[in-house]
């Protein structure tokens, strides 16, 4: 196999596991570890358990918050159908750039979620409700990246005009 293949597929698996990483662990927690621990443990112990699971996992999702821009950049070059960042011309460049942009959304609610949340003068129930709802949109825009990931595999690169 040639070098530059065995290069792309070991970015494309870099990729696939940032990926699996940050909206795994978005699904695992709202849909496993939130309501189980809720149902055992109660309110404020669930509590305290999710914010050091959030302390542990926002080191995971920061690093691949970094190897998804890394990864996805070194991607697009060997992508014949992207034009650049959120371009609309073709139907692929119009997913890719939905996808982003997505993708952006995420970052900029779990940079909100992890570093200021816990700075607002909210009261403590407000305050989880919101951090609650930051999670669950941010598992929504998550799902979305991987159903437009799938919209872009089946378009392929094909650089037709959207229409």
């Amino acid at each position: 196999m040639p070098a530059k293949q065995i290069v792309f597929a070991l970015i494309t698996a870099l990729h696939d596991i940032f990926t699996a990483a940050w909206i795994g662990g978005l699904l695992t927690l709202v849909l496993s570890v939130l309501p189980a621990a809720r149902k055992t443990l109660g309110m404020e112990p669930t509590q305290r358990l999710m914010d050091a699971i959030q302390k542990r996992l926002s080191v995971v999702v920061y690093v691949s918050m970094v190897g998804l821009a890394l990864t996805g950049l070194l991607l697009s070059n060997r992508a014949p159908g992207f034009e650049g960042l959120f371009h609309f011309g073709t139907r692929y460049a119009t997913l890719l750039s939905l996808k982003h942009l997505a993708m952006l959304l995420m970052v900029g609610l779990a940079l909100f979620r992890s570093l200021f949340l816990a700075r607002l003068r909210l009261p403590a129930p407000r305050k989880q409700k919101l951090s609650l709802g930051l999670l669950v949109a941010n598992l929504v825009l998550g799902v979305s990246v991987l159903v437009l990931t799938g919209f872009l595999a089946a378009v392929g690169t094909a650089v037709a005009p959207v229409g």
